[in-house]
């Protein structure tokens, strides 16, 4: 029997499934299992997190979850799984043996992904995966019953994860998608058998690990093996880098494939584009209206191309998609307005960055009207292989610093971009800082009512402790 699968209130994942019928779904040989008949109410693979009743996966990662089973079954486990490798297992607790305990954790996934009478919608592409998630997520939410990604469980342990945390009587997945290697795409589309896959983009992000643009490409387009042949894909039809090889490809007749993009060429494209300090606005070649939505930056008006597409497909009315924009929540960290108590705004745009987002992030500051002072604070940018130097250097290029009077850096490489405006400004004020700390105490001066700072870096700088710091 197939039971409901719910969020606790602690963000936990609850599975009401019992050990036996687990055992069937991951292929696994239990061990020192009494009460086969005994019901898992969730899944964890941090034992710190566990709650009761659930089934611990220890994932084999540089600290091997194996070495917390113990301390999963004292926080309450009823189950865990164990690698078969790890020899021996601990006498006297009950566990479910497997190959391999990660893809014991995507099968069960798959499964159950198996059994959903629902549709699911598959988000990648190197910027923008999050912004059209929930995008989707609101045009969507009026007409149907819709679970997306939760934060960044994106990956090969949060996608199967987001798919166990799904209700039943779910209408439609809204799943965000990332991917650092070649091949990962590959295993979290064929999780998640995607009816609608999107592509938002193609950047340089993970250069280090694809080494160039075309291999990114083609990472990406891996999502094309769990999409269903009779499916949906959504792509930016003005990136050549997928319009070749799609052309190459067999693709199945039965699958449709949907162009966005700025060119006329495209079946979504906008036509006239309004910004201010709170929101954008546009005409586009599908509608004869005008649609707002709360949210800053020019580039943006691609992302809200793209789930207009998908709202098609779902036959949602011109008036539901102008109602969803307007009460689109978004993820936190991204291009976030935050208005202080001492009347500036920080737009907190910290969740990571790439010079494709870095640039659009600068180009929105730069053009935003009515504000008396514009701050930059710029972190890294990582994971750009060996071109880090010279992405960099080109970011300080587009900073015009008749339109953005302050420029904070942070970073061992956010230094290249001071460095470069040192040589080659002629007004406003630039520093680099070593600490967070020292630029926060820099910065707090000189905002004001009426002022406005962005934030920007890759994930792994956390530069949202600025932001907190700047907003007490």
């Amino acid at each position: 029997m197939w039971h409901n699968i719910y969020v606790d209130e602690k963000g936990g994942f609850a599975i009401l499934r019992s050990i036996e019928e687990i055992y069937s779904m991951v292929e696994g040989i239990g061990i020192n299992v009494t009460s086969p008949e005994l019901i898992v109410k969730g899944v964890s693979i941090d034992s710190r997190t566990l709650i009761e009743g659930d089934l611990f996966v220890p994932i084999v990662r540089i600290d091997d979850g194996h070495n917390y089973v113990k301390q999963a079954f004292e926080n309450g486990a009823v189950v865990s799984l164990w690698q078969a490798d790890h020899v021996p297992p601990p006498e006297g607790l009950p566990l479910i043996i497997v190959e391999d305990t990660l893809k014991a954790l995507h099968e069960l996934a798959q499964s159950y992904r198996g059994q959903l009478n629902c549709k699911v919608i598959g988000v990648t592409g190197s910027n923008g995966k999050t912004t059209v998630k929930d995008l989707i997520s609101s045009l969507l939410s009026a007409s149907y019953k819709v679970h997306k990604t939760i934060g960044n469980l994106n990956g090969e342990y949060g996608l199967p994860l987001t798919l166990l945390a799904v209700e039943e009587d779910t209408d439609i997945i809204v799943l965000e998608m990332g991917m650092s290697n070649a091949g990962e795409m590959k295993i979290l589309s064929e999780i998640a058998k995607p009816d609608i896959g999107i592509i938002t983009m193609i950047g340089v992000s993970h250069l280090a690990s694809l080494g160039s643009r075309e291999g990114i490409a083609s990472a990406k387009l891996e999502i094309l093996e769990g999409l269903n042949p009779c499916g949906v894909f959504i792509i930016n039809g003005d990136e050549p880098l997928l319009n070749k090889p799609l052309s190459e490809m067999r693709l199945p007749e039965t699958l449709k494939v949907i162009r966005f993009g700025e060119s006329p060429g495209n079946d979504y494209y906008p036509l006239e584009i309004n910004l201010n300090e709170s929101s954008l606005s546009f005409t586009m070649n599908k509608y004869q209206a005008e649609f707002s939505v709360p949210m800053l930056g020019r580039h943006n008006v691609l992302n809200v191309l793209a789930a207009m597409a998908v709202a098609d497909c779902f036959q949602i009315k011109q008036p539901d998609i102008q109602s969803g924009l307007e009460k689109l929540v978004m993820t936190g960290m991204r291009m976030e307005r935050i208005v202080t108590p001492r009347g500036f705004m920080i737009i907190n745009d910290a969740w990571n960055a790439s010079p494709v987002s870095m640039k659009a992030a600068i180009e929105t500051l730069s053009n935003l009207e009515g504000f008396n002072r514009r701050i930059l604070i710029l972190g890294d940018m990582l994971e750009l292989g060996d071109k880090e130097i010279e992405f960099h250097a080109k970011i300080a290029k587009c900073i015009d610093m008749s339109k953005i009077q302050t420029v904070f850096t942070i970073g061992n490489l956010s230094k290249i971009i001071s460095d470069t405006l040192h040589r080659t400004r002629t007004t406003g004020e630039v520093k680099h800082f070593t600490s967070k700390a020292e630029l926060t105490a820099a910065c707090k001066p000189l905002l004001n009512h009426n002022d406005v700072v962005l934030i920007k870096g890759s994930r792994g700088l956390k530069l949202e402790e600025i932001c907190d710091s700047l907003n007490k």
